[in-house]
């Protein structure tokens, strides 16, 4: 049951990060990468890491995708046709994905007829007591080992968005919203 969960969510982030780069119309891909985030959020839970889910729901879904519907309402682009007559070029670099798919789709056959014992009963634990120990390391880790990369990440975002709104308020001309120059 848990391989048919994990097919799901699999096939379904694969087929929406192959629409936010197909659609030409940008709005779209922005909700296809939404339909993304909450299915990488799903596949979480189904791994048994909900306090990941949830962060992958509040700070992706939540904030970056607003961030970029933000952005791409700010710069009002539009449909970009030089990008999206390649189908050609696409089918052709599908190929070799395809047969990768296929060789790791028969490998991981064969390793479940390959069956494990199962596990004793001693190393089955409860799963809340395990949710607070993977949110207590990833903690310590974030806050201690990966805070400068965290500090960094958060500067970049911010001087992202600065980028755009300058970018924004240079194409509509207006002088007085930038300040005097």
């Amino acid at each position: 049951m848990a391989q048919l969960f994990f097919g799901y969510f699999a096939g379904v982030i694969a087929l929406t990060a192959v629409l936010v780069v197909a659609l030409k119309n940008p709005i779209y891909s922005v909700l296809s990468l939404l339909v993304m985030f909450f299915h990488v959020a799903g596949l979480y839970v189904t791994l048994h890491a909900e306090f990941l889910a949830a962060v992958q729901i509040i700070v992706y879904a939540g904030a970056i995708l607003v961030l970029y519907l933000f952005v791409v309402m700010l710069l009002n682009v539009k449909r970009d046709d030089r990008y999206h007559s390649q189908w050609r070029i696409a089918g052709f670099v599908c190929i070799p994905l395809l047969l990768e798919f296929i060789v790791l789709l028969a490998g991981s056959v064969v390793a479940e007829q390959s069956a494990h014992p199962p596990l004793p009963a001693a190393l089955h634990v409860e799963i809340g007591h395990v949710a607070e120990e993977n949110t207590l390391a990833i903690g310590e880790v974030l806050f201690s080992t990966y805070l400068f990369p965290f500090e960094v990440a958060s500067l970049i975002l911010l001087v992202a968005m600065i980028g755009a709104i300058i970018l924004a308020k240079k194409d509509t001309g207006d002088v007085n919203a930038m300040g005097d120059r």
